[in-house]
């Protein structure tokens, strides 16, 4: 009779591969951090000896992507952080054992913070709780350091009983380029963190803006297609698609938009709501760009009091902007 094996006496080899990944991770983090900072002390001396600033850092990247058009992660703006990583921590010894734990996108949100005391406060909650850059980002902006050590309170044990992931706390996009190794989801994912962020802020400013789906359906043919947002405009009574595209502008992702408003006129709005509006940004790097699709049937008048309601281009820009910015754990810059 054959004997009877579980699955479950497998796991535990699943858990040493998982274990093996996560210490491999580990050790990557840790020799990118510290090639980080002699790379930025390196900077540092070169600026007070021979004057260098941030053109002859500018031209320094150039010539580490002409030497090895393989080599990521080196852009004039991260060897800039560098240096500041370096004069930030070098005179605080006693923090290196801290920020060496953390990757790379932690410690660069943590150093754009004001006081060593805040720095050291994040750092060590960080490792402590093991939160990812976006939980991070979240309680520096709901002011966690103020509220814990200048408010007096305690942290909540909610949020310390919560179990923590810890998959992607050192699989940080850095520690892949240095690797040469393509994170196939990071753009997808990338996609999805912006497009939350950007909801949020929608439902916080915008006013009469109501949301109805992320990823909603519209069905043309034999064929489905997915709108990126989808609100729902009190005023203005009409339905209003949003569409986040990481690249260049194309005219042809205006195109698009414009065949999802055709779809959502005639199958989605009721008789008595006006044409649907369409919004396109696109990004890549610092060039922000944003467009409104509205319907050839309106006039320019309407067309005017649209826009009028409608959020600020100049504002949809910044915040996509900022956005990127908060989401640099899954950095294309």
């Amino acid at each position: 009779m054959a004997k009877d094996i579980s699955n479950t006496n497998f796991s535990e080899i699943v858990g040493l591969i998982h274990s093996s990944k996560q210490k491999a991770y580990e050790r990557v983090n840790t020799t990118l951090l510290e090639l980080y900072w002699d790379i930025g002390k390196y900077i540092s001396q070169k600026t007070i000896a021979e004057n260098w600033g941030k053109s002859v850092v500018k031209e320094l990247a150039s010539f580490i992507k002409i030497q090895d058009p393989t080599i990521k992660g080196f852009s004039d703006k991260n060897l800039w952080r560098m240096k500041q990583f370096y004069e930030i921590y070098k005179d605080e010894t006693k923090l290196a054992t801290l920020w060496r734990v953390l990757s790379w996108s932690h410690n660069k949100r943590i150093m754009s913070l004001k006081t060593m005391e805040e720095r050291e406060f994040y750092l060590k909650i960080c490792i402590k709780e093991k939160y990812s850059v976006r939980e991070l980002d979240r309680q520096i902006n709901t002011s966690l350091f103020e509220r814990i050590i200048l408010g007096n309170e305690k942290l909540s044990p909610v949020m310390t009983q919560l179990p923590q992931d810890t998959t992607n706390v050192f699989k940080d996009v850095y520690s892949l380029e240095f690797l040469d190794i393509k994170e196939t989801h990071s753009e997808k994912d990338l996609q999805k963190a912006l497009l939350s962020s950007l909801q949020e802020f929608i439902l916080e400013l915008g006013i009469g803006f109501a949301f109805i789906a992320q990823e909603y359906r519209v069905s043309v043919g034999n064929s489905d297609f997915y709108i990126d947002l989808l609100f729902f405009h009190r005023h203005l009574k009409c339905l209003i698609a949003i569409e986040l595209k990481i690249g260049h502008f194309k005219p042809a992702d205006l195109g698009q938009l414009e065949f999802y408003l055709e779809a959502l006129d005639r199958d989605v709005k009721t008789p008595d709501e006006n044409p649907s509006i369409g919004v396109l940004l696109c990004r890549e790097k610092d060039d922000e760009v944003v467009k409104y699709a509205l319907s050839r049937s309106l006039s320019p008048t309407v067309i005017s009091e649209y826009e009028t309601k409608l959020i600020p281009k100049e504002l949809l820009r910044q915040k996509v902007n900022e956005f990127y910015a908060q989401l640099e754990n899954k950095d294309y810059e």
